[in-house]
């Protein structure tokens, strides 16, 4: 009898970030995408995004929860820290956001542990992700993995694979300020 492997619910702020993190704990876990994220405007992007996630795992074939939409939720959260710099308090509300959905979704449906994708950017700070999913798993019990997936070329390979895939690719973070400044 084949010895069931451990459940992991994978927080996935888009497809592209989604390929190297999916291909690599799939080999240990039975990996769920959840598709969650509030913070991403306009809702044109949200849905493109989403679409894209929708996408990936039909061709990729694997299981995806996509969470409910709550951008309200999100303007609340970091309400008073709209003109923090990108990578600043702001995002660690953010990325806590996410997360803690992530681990109540985990939590509730019998999920061993949780992860996001979120440190496949180059461009997000690992120690701030993996305090706040220490943090949560304290708080929920569901096992925080810790992943850093921009090691060994992470970012490099999940754009190489976006590419083999066809993904749209995002030029931003997601959130109105985040998009300041892009064209």
């Amino acid at each position: 009898m084949a010895e069931s492997r451990p459940k992991l619910l994978l927080h996935c702020c888009c497809a592209p970030c989604a390929t190297h993190p999916m291909r690599l704990l799939s080999e240990s876990f039975d990996v769920t995408a959840f598709f969650y994220n509030p913070n991403i405007q306009p809702q044109g992007e949200l849905k493109a995004r989403r679409e894209e996630m929708v996408k990936l795992s039909q061709v990729w074939e694997f299981d995806l929860i996509v969470g409910r939409e709550d951008t309200a939720a999100w303007f609340d959260a970091v309400r008073g820290l709209e003109d923090e710099p990108e990578g600043g308090r702001r995002c660690a509300v953010c990325y806590r956001l996410r997360m803690a959905e992530t681990a109540r979704v985990a939590r509730e449906r019998s999920f061993t542990h949780f992860d996001t994708t979120l440190s496949v950017s180059p461009h997000k700070k690992v120690s701030v992700i993996h305090a706040i999913g220490l943090e949560i798993q304290d708080e929920t019990g569901v096992i925080f993995l810790a992943s850093d997936f921009k090691k060994k070329d992470g970012f490099k390979i999940s754009c190489q694979l976006s590419r083999d895939e066809g993904l749209y690719r995002q030029d931003y973070c997601g959130c109105v300020f985040s998009r300041r400044g892009t064209p």
